[in-house]
């Protein structure tokens, strides 16, 4: 998944817009892509593949809605697989509208970690990331 000014996709890839981000030597994705959606682990470990990152950001609206419903399993398997390569994921939006008491937990734990983190903005997350 190379975005077009680093490279047109090779064959199997998926175009996406993104920028690559170094702040304070650390290398940071950001994915800028209204139209791209991870619908799945296999989407997100494409995208460390084909980048060489660790820390990835992105919007909410870039992951399948069915991460924020911890009945689908799809939170837990994105959080695994973050675990096992040493994955930092930084969502950016608005959280408020949450009404599942343990997603709203998951939110407040993972922020506690660090690892995945949930904010308003790039510049929270990269705080975070980047120190």
């Amino acid at each position: 998944m190379r975005d077009g000014p680093i490279g047109a996709p090779s064959p199997g890839e998926v175009f996406m817009e993104c920028n690559e981000l170094k702040v304070n030597g650390v290398s940071v994705l950001e994915i800028d892509d209204a139209g791209f959606v991870i619908n799945s682990t296999q989407d997100l470990l494409d995208i460390v593949s084909d980048y060489s990152v660790k820390k990835i950001v992105l919007k909410r609206e870039n992951i399948n809605p069915d991460f924020f419903d911890l009945r689908t399993g799809f939170a837990g398997e994105i959080l695994q697989k973050a675990s096992n390569y040493k994955l930092h994921i930084g969502f950016i939006g608005s959280f408020d509208d949450i009404e599942s008491t343990s997603m709203r937990d998951f939110i407040y734990e993972s922020n506690r970690t660090k690892q995945i983190v949930f904010k308003s903005s790039l510049k929270e997350i990269l705080r975070i990331f980047c120190r």
